[in-house]
């Protein structure tokens, strides 16, 4: 049958964790648990992605398991819970505080239903569809899917009493999809997870907790939530995922039902609205104290699923007073969650605005094609557009991905917008004239004062920040950060089905020969949203130059870590010797497009 095929592009990030099944780790375990007590502990367990072009990708979660080193399993995961990972690739939602047995961890396992799965995918004309199937790599349909990451060696995760451990787990959709259209339309996605872990993560992404408000203590600048993950009702005082402390400092904005606050003044304001009000708020996960600092903080009527409906997706046309938005999400009053591809907005008098992180006042103007924005208001969905009457639109951090074209001033070729395609958006309107409306092909990027010197022509680079001023172009966008993407980690996936006897064509201590012969569909080198494909090619795996990093051999009942490369391939050599045969590889690392070399330092092998 002949198709055309879609690979998603995704950012990495810092720890690779591995494939279908068996998941990278980080060090050789033991039989005993020295730390193991009778004291309990507790873990902060979050949930993220990188991106992929996905409009939504929504399964359920049945169950999220912690194991020991002794080999004791803890449950963490009180309730099945539906996460739609599309929505978390520029942060992470906290999903459980639980309280476990202290002790050390060595591996979490989480199992996702596909069953009911709503998948909504990207078609090459860049509308929104359902998946038609979604299969396996052996191209069975997908029921449960059980991945486990391990976290054992020197990223252990470790609980004690009386500090929080931490663990992001992150679902990368990227790596872990591929869709492919038939010539009549329809599609197929296959899934072939690759999770990440991280411990006490570092990485910049920003953190978001949402439930219903505890209490308030504004003596020590913090109050208290009980977690509501995902698509679970804001309201209620019950807690089967934990509660959290949220700690607040003088530059923390307040969104409260539409008023603004900062600082103090507002956890005041907080501390005086009814126990149990819907909270959502959005900060950074500090390490030295461990704990959450937010922000913003958003109450009542600024809470999707509050008293109003409210929707989330991208400006992708505007004709004076009306803004069409694509990729919603609906968030209905009284907290069901749906995916619409458009909703048309009318804004008027009534209408207010602010910014994401941002406690001055904004208007209409702002409103404009590209911007990302969450539309608060009532929804009339008899109409076709679905039409929403807006009160409230808050303007939020919009993230392009492109290459430079020029530095000074800088100007990108884009490659997508918060990954959507650009064929969707109609820039009429956004310039001053027509001829000075925005040109996707040469996006003129405002950097303030962020250094771009050392930007070269070519360079891929991920920006985020603002829209500017609709029909006020150029310049064409306002940048707040800006990730030059060509020294980005990349991440190799290659899976061969059936497993292959000739997929490692050499190994030795100076690196590993790949033959893409009888690879399936995953084989693919992944670099923030560059894709290369290998098929045809012949990769070449490299160790860094003190050959130190974590070399993982997996077999159905067996992992063996190596820390040093050349002591993995050396076990190797002599596996395919005996007649092993390799069925898949993932490996993170330093790509070189020039040579077909990867340098890494984080490599698993899974063998059969």
């Amino acid at each position: 049958m002949n198709h055309s095929s879609k690979i998603f592009r995704g950012a990495l990030a810092a720890l690779l964790v591995l494939s279908l099944f068996t998941v990278w780790g980080c060090g050789s375990s033991s039989d005993s648990d020295p730390a193991a007590g009778t004291d309990n502990g507790q873990v902060i367990i979050g949930l993220t992605d990188a991106p992929g072009d996905f409009a939504s990708y929504a399964v359920d979660v049945v169950s999220l398991t912690l194991t020991k080193m002794n080999g004791a399993v803890v449950h963490t995961l009180p309730l099945a819970t539906r996460v739609d990972f599309a929505q978390y690739v520029d942060m992470t939602e906290f999903l459980t505080a639980a309280t476990v047995p202290s002790g050390a961890y060595v591996a979490a396992t989480m199992v996702l239903d596909y069953s009911a799965a709503d998948i909504q995918v990207e078609t090459p004309a860049g509308d929104i569809a359902p998946a038609d199937q979604v299969v396996d790599a052996d191209g069975n349909p997908v029921g449960l899917l059980t991945v486990t990451v391990h976290t054992d060696g020197d990223r252990m995760l470790w609980v004690a009493p009386g500090l929080p451990s931490h663990m992001t787990l992150d679902f990368d959709l990227a790596a872990s999809n591929q869709v492919e259209f038939a010539v009549d339309g329809t599609s197929t996605v296959t899934v072939q997870p690759t999770l990440l872990a991280d411990i006490d993560p570092q990485a910049p992404k920003v953190h978001r907790i949402r439930g219903p408000l505890k209490d308030v203590d504004e003596a020590r600048r913090m109050f208290t939530l009980i977690l509501r993950p995902f698509a679970h009702a804001l309201s209620g005082g019950q807690a089967p995922f934990g509660a959290l402390p949220v700690y607040t400092d003088a530059d923390t904005v307040f969104d409260l039902s539409g008023t603004s606050y900062t600082g103090d003044a507002g956890l005041a304001a907080l501390a005086g609205l009814p126990r149990f009000t819907a909270v959502v708020a959005r900060g950074d996960l500090e390490l030295a104290p461990r704990r959450f600092v937010a922000r913003e903080v958003f109450a009542g009527s600024s809470v999707p699923g509050g008293d109003q409906d409210a929707v989330t997706g991208n400006v992708v046309s505007r004709t004076g007073d009306t803004a069409m938005i694509r990729g919603a999400a609906l968030h209905r009053a009284g907290g069901q969650v749906s995916f619409l591809r458009d909703v048309e907005v009318t804004l008027g008098p009534q209408t207010t605005v602010s910014r994401e992180g941002d406690p001055d006042a904004h208007d209409l103007s702002e409103v404009s094609v590209g911007q990302r924005v969450l539309v608060f208001g009532t929804l009339d969905p008899q109409t076709d557009p679905s039409v929403l009457a807006a009160s409230h639109v808050r303007l939020l951090h919009t993230t392009l991905r492109g290459v430079v074209v020029s530095g000074a001033p800088l100007v990108l070729s884009l490659n997508s917008v918060d990954g959507r395609s650009l064929d969707i958006f109609d820039f009429a309107g956004t310039g001053t004239d027509p001829a000075h409306d925005a040109d996707p092909a040469a996006y003129e990027v405002d950097p303030g004062t962020l250094p771009v010197q050392g930007l070269a022509v070519g360079a891929p680079v991920k920006v985020r920040g603002f829209v500017s001023e609709f029909s006020q172009a150029p310049p064409d966008f306002i940048a707040r950060s800006l990730v030059d993407l060509g020294g980005v980690r990349a991440l190799m996936t290659v899976g061969w089905n059936p497993a292959s006897g000739t997929a490692i064509q050499a190994v030795d201590a100076t690196g590993m020969d790949l033959s893409m012969g009888g690879a399936g569909l995953f084989h693919h080198v992944f670099q923030g949203f560059l894709v290369t494909d290998l098929a045809g090619l012949s990769p070449r795996i490299e160790p860094p130059a003190n050959g130190e990093g974590r070399f993982t051999l997996a077999e159905p009942h067996r992992r063996v870590v190596y820390d040093l490369w050349e002591d993995f391939a050396a076990d190797l050599a002599d596996r395919l010797a005996d007649g092993a045969v390799a069925r898949g590889l993932v490996a993170s690392g330093f790509w070189n497009p020039d040579n077909g070399t990867l340098v890494g330092d984080a490599v698993d092998l899974a063998l059969q």
